[in-house]
């Protein structure tokens, strides 16, 4: 039996776990933590909600790759109308994540919190209020849609055992990714979910460059988020 936090007056005090409904979750890699949230802006079923008021797939999926990269599960509500059906527009929703998850699934399933969630480009991290996180606003800012002179997260983490997944929102810029802070052996391979084309890749000081320069657009097996598989590998250091 695990029991949530959600009653009386002990919310991240205790309980199995810890949660949080539309919110950041948590940042510390010891708690057992979930965010719960609708794929609108309602728990349940609400027909006052117009299209604008539900979340993209896109979002959804940066969603999840974000929860499960820093240690969290995530519920998300699928609120039926009175007579038991799932909107149109839910049902949707779900199909496209479950069709991302056929590819990607290896990274989300029995995956670990790494040594670090995110890998950030260059500039300053942003800060985010609590209402940000409510609305989604946090969540693209600091992914798809950077403020100018911010940083992004160009890569989430995840892993199991010695293998690492890099999820990356978006189709990296350039011809190369680089992931920084990682340490390769003789056996390290790096490939891309859903493609069976190997993917070349070197290293230099502490870091792997990945070539992406033999994967076109027609190559891509899935949208919004990548994910990179890279075996045998250990971290360099904690610090990014």
């Amino acid at each position: 039996v695990v029991i949530n936090d959600r009653w009386g007056e002990v919310r991240g005090k205790h309980g199995g776990y810890f949660t949080t409904e539309y919110g950041a979750g948590f940042d510390d890699p010891d708690v057992l933590w979930e965010e719960n949230r609708g794929i609108g802006m309602s728990f349940g079923f609400n027909r006052e909600e117009s299209f604008e008021d539900y979340n993209s797939a896109e979002h959804l999926i940066l969603m999840l790759v974000d929860t499960v990269s820093r240690g969290g599960n995530l519920l998300l509500d699928v609120g039926p109308t009175s007579d038991g059906r799932i909107p149109v527009i839910m049902e949707e929703r779900l199909a496209e994540i479950g069709a991302w998850l056929e590819i990607n699934g290896e990274a989300i399933y029995g995956s670990r919190r790494w040594v670090k969630d995110a890998q950030w480009s260059a500039g300053a991290k942003p800060e985010f209020t609590k209402e940000d996180h409510h609305t989604g606003s946090a969540l693209t800012e600091s992914t798809i849609h950077p403020k100018p002179g911010n940083a992004s997260r160009e890569a989430l983490f995840t892993s199991k055992g010695s293998t690492l997944y890099s999820l990356c929102p978006g189709w990296p810029v350039g011809k190369t990714l680089v992931i920084r802070d990682v340490m390769p052996s003789a056996a390290t391979d790096v490939s891309l979910l859903g493609l069976e084309k190997k993917l070349a890749w070197k290293r230099v000081d502490n870091s792997i460059e990945i070539d992406l320069t033999n994967i076109g657009i027609n190559d891509l097996p899935c949208d919004y988020v990548f994910t990179f598989k890279l075996t045998d590998i250990k971290p360099h250091s904690t610090e990014d």
